[in-house]
């Protein structure tokens, strides 16, 4: 498993990377207030991802039925389905959303935008159904070529356009690689039925999904879109592009984490044992994801930052170690929502976001009474921080976990995070390597470390596995 491990974690984030790559780029070449502008294009994105969303991809994993090919027949139908609604949707909201962010002449950009889910209800779901029998190259090949696809032509895109639009293009191009590239390595041919029984099954399945993108959209896009609004373009680009850095490795690695815990843990529901043990060291697994993007960004966030964007985006040291604090705490809360959704508990994610959602008008009134996206950072991890502990106790009280063996691991991470907030407070991140190595740095780098080390089930499997006994 640890082969798969590799490949699983190692494709997403080669793909992930170019996505950084390109807008990276993407910031190189044009002003903070362009980029600010395509930074909106994965919001608006976002919003009609959530309005459709079913978790029929993680279906076709779970559902027992998932290699049978008439019900992956009828998913592809649904998505579809899918496809051709949020299409219609975002078209439709496209100038509403534009005149609500000040950016009234960019409506029509939006509305092209709007065939990108109609492309992407085309995918072939045989990447997903291969993930049963732990058969990952499929999908990581339909996640990492298309965004190189994307990179490559950036700068062919960057000589008829030089400003918003190399963004827009390029998000068409790598929509329509991945959709040609999920038939390319399909196994089945590509077929559709409309077996309304079963789209109402994966329906019942997937509402507290849906429930959960709605609140994910919030998570992930709600914050940007009241700096956006009350802050202005230039200032929404640095905040977007702090959230860039610090989401997608957290990202990379919690989608891979899911990949591989969740047909292991659905595989063992049914003996307690075994399920107590490996779902342990699945939330142990999203805590040390969150132990590593403090690591990186104590010791490395400065550097990174002036190496890759230069002095135009230093503004971002400000909020840089805040921003990572909590991003640490909103993935460390995913693997208890795996094993909850390993027991068909879908539910369980959408309560533990709520408080990050509940949480965004308060952020709005901060911004329109202090102008200062410190008091939405605060906020917002706050509400990470009771969701974290809501989903443990979910996973207790839904899923049988047992919580004893996480409680030092967590009380460790709580410190780490307390300890990061306070020595940026002393000394901020810097551009220079050893101007950013300050004492304090070292002390939270060793509580992190010993937090990783008490994380049992985690590393007891990893043992396991280099010596061959699982």
């Amino acid at each position: 498993m640890l082969k798969k491990a590799f490949l699983v974690v190692t494709g997403n984030a080669f793909g992930s990377a170019l996505l950084l790559l390109r807008n990276l780029i993407v910031a190189r070449l044009v002003s903070p207030h362009d980029y600010g502008i395509a930074s909106t294009f994965a919001i608006v994105m976002s919003v009609v991802e959530m309005l459709s969303y079913v978790g029929l991809n993680q279906l076709m994993v779970v559902d027992k039925d998932g290699d049978d090919p008439h019900f992956q027949r009828a998913m592809q139908g649904f998505q579809v389905m899918r496809g051709m609604t949020s299409s219609v949707i975002l078209f439709l909201i496209a100038q509403p959303y534009a005149d609500f962010l000040g950016i009234s002449e960019v409506a029509w950009a939006y509305q092209v935008i709007a065939v990108i889910p109609l492309m992407n209800g085309l995918q072939h779901f045989d990447m997903h159904r291969l993930k049963r029998h732990m058969v990952f190259r499929p999908f990581v090949a339909t996640q990492s070529i298309p965004p190189l696809i994307s990179v490559l032509l950036l700068w062919p895109i960057a000589l008829i356009y030089g400003d918003y639009r190399i963004m827009l293009v390029s998000l068409l191009i790598q929509t329509a690689s991945m959709v040609i590239l999920s038939h390319v390595m399909a196994e089945r041919p590509y077929r559709l039925s409309f077996d309304f029984g079963l789209m109402r099954r994966a329906t019942m399945f997937g509402w507290p999904l849906l429930l959960n993108g709605i609140l994910l959209f919030g998570v992930f896009n709600g914050e940007r879109l009241i700096v956006g609004r009350e802050l202005g373009m230039s200032q929404l680009a640095v905040f977007s592009m702090a959230i860039t850095l610090t989401l997608t490795p957290t990202l990379v690695l919690g989608n891979a984490a899911q990949s591989l815990f969740l047909p292991k843990l659905s595989a063992l529901r049914d003996d307690d044992s075994s399920f107590n043990w490996f779902g342990t060291a699945a939330v142990e697994g999203g805590i040390a994801i969150g132990f590593l993007l403090l690591l990186g960004t104590v010791l490395l966030g400065g550097p990174i930052v002036h190496i890759l964007l230069g002095p135009k985006y230093d503004a971002m040291l400000l909020i840089l170690m805040p921003m990572a604090v909590m991003q640490a705490v909103r993935v460390a809360k995913t693997g208890a929502s795996t094993v909850a959704l390993a027991k068909h508990r879908s539910g369980n994610a959408a309560i533990a976001n709520m408080f990050r959602v509940l949480s965004l008008p308060i952020s709005w009134l901060a911004v329109v009474q202090t102008g200062s996206v410190y008091t939405v950072l605060a906020i917002a991890t706050v509400a990470e921080v009771l969701g974290y502990l809501v989903s443990l106790s979910l996973a207790s009280k839904r899923a049988g976990l047992r919580l004893r063996p996480l409680l030092m691991p967590s009380i460790l991470f709580g410190i780490a995070c307390a300890g990061a907030l306070i020595d940026a407070a002393i000394l901020l991140p810097q551009p220079g390597f050893l101007d950013n190595l300050h004492w304090t740095r070292w002390i939270v780098a060793a509580i992190i470390l010993a937090g990783l080390w008490q994380m049992s089930a985690l590393r007891g499997y990893v043992l396991r596995r280099l010596r061959g006994r699982v």
